[in-house]
């Protein structure tokens, strides 16, 4: 088959590789109709190379057909559509009972010290292989892959896969009271999700915040009151300002660790990219710092006793947090990789809805064949061209 490879830092390839099989009795085969090219794929394109090893299968949000199940999957059969989550989860432990599937004890990576296994990305999430291919093994295929209608286009259900559940849990995380205001720093594919579930699930007034004119064009479509962070000399003081001298109520950092205006996190990142991949990993694992611009503006910027809720991926170890001010002001801070399946039964039926609710059919500015990924990732790590999402067609 054909799938994407990483291959190095910007080194991404189409190879022919070997079809995969299945190998335990909860595993499935699907056959990928349409894949999609994430934000947290860019971490691999740019920063995190030193967990990969060339020929690594990348992506994590994938759908498609499935072909063949193994002897222990009775829930699925050959021929049904699914959205394949990013997180690979029993559905059974002690940790999924308590829905924390992202903590899955079965898939934990305990070698690395991290949460459940990530189709496609690094060996810290298990070195699975991912799904920017055309076909993919699924491993807990007795409870991971999610059924969807089989009328309707790919994408009003392939963002099931991660962006559309990780807005949803960010927007819960955050609890913006009824008639408060929701900031959502960051306006790429899951910020764009976090102003219009915020919309929907009751927030007066959603505030989202980005320097790329698209993403702000396509946030304004969807009834969100939009800044322009290049025209504003104090970010949060300018959040401040408008929800009446205190703040919103809740702020979404939807931005992580590769945040613009961070020139000595940049520096580090940068500096730990040139080390041999043993030194790179030692580095990042016990002095690793990130980008932390948007998190701290987004503490400085909600109000007293509100919520920040953090969906953008970080990864530092010694990353410097303004704690007197986290202390004195009583913010909350929530976070962590996303519960899939804790929320897809929440979401799916507004996927089915008349008038796309969520407006996830407003999202993909491009669709291009799987060939053509190379240049697709350049294209989305640029932002050129009005990129905002990427689906692939394998």
């Amino acid at each position: 088959m054909r799938a994407l490879t990483w291959h190095g830092k910007r080194d991404v390839r189409v190879e022919t590789v070997p079809d995969p099989t299945i190998e335990e009795p909860t595993d499935a085969i699907v056959r990928i109709t349409s894949t999609a090219i994430c934000g947290s794929d860019l971490h691999l394109y740019e920063v995190l190379g030193p967990y990969l090893k060339p020929g690594d299968i990348l992506g994590h949000e994938p759908m498609g057909v499935v072909v063949e199940v193994g002897s222990g999957v009775t829930r699925l059969r050959p021929g049904d559509r699914v959205v394949v989550p990013f997180t690979i989860a029993c559905g059974s432990c002690w940790m999924c009972d308590r829905q924390l599937y992202a903590q899955c004890e079965t898939t934990q990576v305990r070698a690395e010290g991290k949460g459940a296994a990530l189709f496609g990305y690094t060996s810290l999430y298990g070195s699975v292989p991912g799904g920017q291919a055309e076909y993919l093994r699924v491993p807990q295929a007795q409870f991971g892959p999610i059924k969807v209608p089989e009328d309707g286009p790919d994408e009003r259900y392939l963002y099931l896969s991660d962006i559309l559940p990780t807005a949803w849990q960010a927007v819960r995380y955050a609890d913006v009271p009824a008639g408060g205001t929701l900031a959502v720093f960051g306006l790429g594919p899951v910020g764009q999700f976090c102003t219009r579930i915020g919309r929907h699930l009751g927030a007066d007034r959603v505030i989202g915040l980005d320097l790329v004119p698209e993403r702000l064009e396509m946030a304004r479509r969807h009834g969100v009151e939009v800044l322009d962070v290049t025209e504003l000399d104090d970010v949060p003081g300018t959040l401040v300002d408008l929800v009446g001298g205190r703040g919103p109520d809740a702020v979404i950092d939807a931005v992580g660790m590769e945040a613009h205006g961070s020139p000595a996190g940049k520096l580090a990142q940068a500096a730990a990219g040139l080390l041999p991949d043993r030194l790179a990993r030692l580095l990042i694992d016990r002095a690793g710092v990130d980008r932390l611009s948007v998190l701290h503006a987004a503490v400085k910027a909600v109000r007293r006793g509100g919520t920040v809720s953090v969906s953008g991926v970080y990864g530092g170890e010694q990353d410097p947090m303004p704690m007197m001010e986290l202390f004195d002001r009583g913010v909350q801070l929530r976070m962590g990789q996303c519960h899939v399946r804790r929320w897809t039964d929440e979401i799916l039926p507004l996927l089915t809805a008349d008038g796309d609710p969520l407006g996830v059919q407003d999202l993909r500015t491009h669709r291009v064949p799987l060939g053509e990924a190379p240049q697709a990732y350049r294209m989305f790590q640029e932002k050129a061209d009005g990129c905002v999402k990427v689906v692939l067609a394998p």
